[in-house]
């Protein structure tokens, strides 16, 4: 049997984070032998993807970065857009590929860290921590006894919630045959999508250079569309609203992020926990998770160096993710005009505080003055039925 202080289940950008951060000796502290497991390859690794953040100055997986942009962009249904500079912010894209590359790299002669391919078929508590059992690429069953797991699998299902939405998207890695993107801006949120009769959808643009950028259509509603429901979309997007023109498709992205306000637990046992979205690492409102899941591998890397019981912080405070409970609520029962809104904030609100405040550490005064721009009828009679809805399983 493999015995390690750390056991950590799946490599994605929550598992990947926490070994990347437990690697290496350092001159203060304790150095954790860790056992990292990814899956094999096959339907349990996910597809590529991209993950965008923001956050001021340099950051740990600069060298992953594909691009970054110091303005966005948001556009209304009709009417000129909204171009704002986000300094001292930067919004950054990473693609899967180039950080799991950082940190293989980073991993290739660890100390400490070992990285192991399996199926992980359980996780069973055991005094003084827990045991690991799995099926390696060859079927022949092993097993892990470690101190302290954490978890970044997806869940099986979503808990009970009072509100879930789904946030999906299919996008295309574009180059067009005249320029067509500016290199400098970077489109978050585009309304001139023909919108859904239940949520909102809108267009999504990060340009890499004049020729290539990721387009994306996007929708915040309860189901997702066929895939010819996207391509259609899409499609619609880049020719009519774009007017992108000649164009090849050089790779594609979709996927469905939980927007809901059930709750996360983050510890599933006295040495099991979750990290990552599965972990409550998402936030609710806006479907980013990899700035939530920095801040949680920060603080476990931390604890374990340090001795302490390394049990994941929230990503989101209270106060945030009550907030977004609300914002969920109106939303779903369109009380709220999303694109509005959204263009609202934008508009009325300086950039960089907009963002913070998407993030999450804000103090209560930065909040209210972001809250006064939203409708308060609406969200009050939001607020006012949350604590008499029951919670329900996503079906």
């Amino acid at each position: 049997m493999l015995e390690a202080d750390v056991a950590v289940i799946g490599a994605g950008a929550a598992g990947l984070s926490l070994a990347h951060r437990l690697n290496g000796h350092r001159p203060v502290g304790r150095t954790p032998s860790v056992v990292l497991v990814d899956a094999p390859p096959g339907p349990l690794r996910p597809a590529p993807r991209t993950w965008c953040f923001w956050e001021s100055g340099r950051g740990r997986f600069d060298a992953a970065v594909r691009a970054h942009w110091d303005r966005l962009r948001v556009r209304p249904p009709t009417g000129p857009p909204v171009v704002s500079g986000i300094a001292p912010l930067r919004y950054k894209m990473i693609r899967s590929d180039a950080f799991e590359a950082l940190v293989a790299r980073d991993l290739t002669h660890s100390p400490n860290v070992r990285r192991l391919e399996a199926t992980v078929d359980t996780v069973e508590e055991i005094p003084g921590g827990a045991h690991v059992r799995m099926t390696g690429p060859d079927g022949r069953g092993r097993a892990l006894r470690a101190r302290w797991v954490f978890d970044s699998r997806p869940l099986g299902s979503l808990p009970a919630a009072r509100t879930t939405l789904l946030q999906h998207f299919h996008g295309w890695f574009v180059r067009t045959a005249r320029p067509a993107f500016d290199p400098a801006t970077a489109e978050l949120m585009d309304f001139r999508t023909p919108q859904p009769a239940h949520g909102l959808s809108f267009g999504y643009v990060l340009p890499v250079g004049p020729h290539e950028a990721l387009v994306e259509y996007t929708e915040f509603s309860a189901r997702p569309l066929t895939a010819s429901g996207y391509t259609s979309a899409l499609r619609q997007y880049a020719d009519e609203v774009l007017a992108l023109g000649d164009l090849d498709v050089l790779a594609t992205e979709t996927g469905v992020i939980p927007m809901t306000d059930a709750p996360l637990p983050r510890r599933v046992g006295s040495s099991v926990f979750r990290i990552g979205a599965a972990g409550g690492a998402t936030r609710p409102s806006t479907g980013y998770t990899f700035a939530g899941l920095q801040r949680q591998t920060r603080a476990v890397a931390a604890a374990l160096r340090q001795g302490r019981r390394p049990e994941p912080p929230a990503a989101h405070a209270p106060r945030a993710r009550a907030m977004d409970a609300v914002l969920l609520r109106a939303l779903d029962t369109g009380r709220v005009d999303g694109p509005e809104l959204f263009c609202r904030l934008f508009a009325r609100v300086p950039a960089a505080r907009l963002l913070r405040f998407l993030d999450g550490p804000t103090s209560l005064f930065e909040d209210l003055a972001v809250g006064r721009h939203a409708p308060a009828g609406p969200m009050l009679r939001s607020a006012l039925e949350l604590p008499t809805l029951p919670r329900r399983p996503f079906a």
